[in-house]
């Protein structure tokens, strides 16, 4: 198979957020209907190949491609959030970022001890948000069965975070 559409769509946006970060911005694949089909398509594929049960979004836009793989598998969804913003009974998890540290929560229901979960995100940087969700499913009693990215930046060795796991990235940069 040749260049997936969405890669070619990627834009590189030169020092965003700061000087010296060569940002992937994926919104020109979202304007594409299209190029989100090839990616979604292609990441349920995967995540049926893992036999998933349940999908959980990283939020925010693990939620764009998290909603629609579940919706063509015909799974329930779960939402990975960032602190303060689930109104339920909750789970946290704190990950180290480069400077500081970040939380991150599911419902306490979000998933069912013994299920097979597959992870989504946009993009796949240092493996952080990734770790600290499969941490909250593990505690939940449920089991990651997988993760699907669009994006890899492996320059930045996200894997080594997520040994173990079944990791499955559209695009690498």
């Amino acid at each position: 198979m040749g260049a997936l559409l969405a890669e070619r769509l990627i834009r590189d946006v030169p020092d965003f957020p700061k000087q010296g970060i060569l940002f992937k911005d994926i919104a020109p694949v979202l304007q594409n209907a299209a190029a989100l089909q090839e990616a979604v398509s292609l990441i349920a594929a995967d995540a049926r190949e893992k036999r998933a049960e349940c999908i959980v979004g990283i939020e925010s836009r693990g939620f764009v491609f998290g909603v629609p793989v579940a919706l063509e598998l015909g799974l329930p969804f779960s939402m990975a959030r960032k602190l303060g913003k689930l109104p339920f009974d909750r789970v946290t998890e704190e990950y180290a970022l480069e400077y500081g540290t970040n939380t991150i929560e599911m419902h306490v229901d979000a998933v069912d001890p013994g299920q097979r979960v597959y992870v989504i995100d946009d993009l796949l940087a240092t493996g952080g948000t990734a770790a600290a969700s499969a941490r909250l499913i593990e505690r939940l009693g449920a089991h990651v069965c997988g993760y699907g990215f669009l994006v890899e930046l492996t320059f930045l060795e996200g894997r080594k975070y997520l040994l173990g796991y079944p990791i499955h990235a559209l695009i690498s940069y």
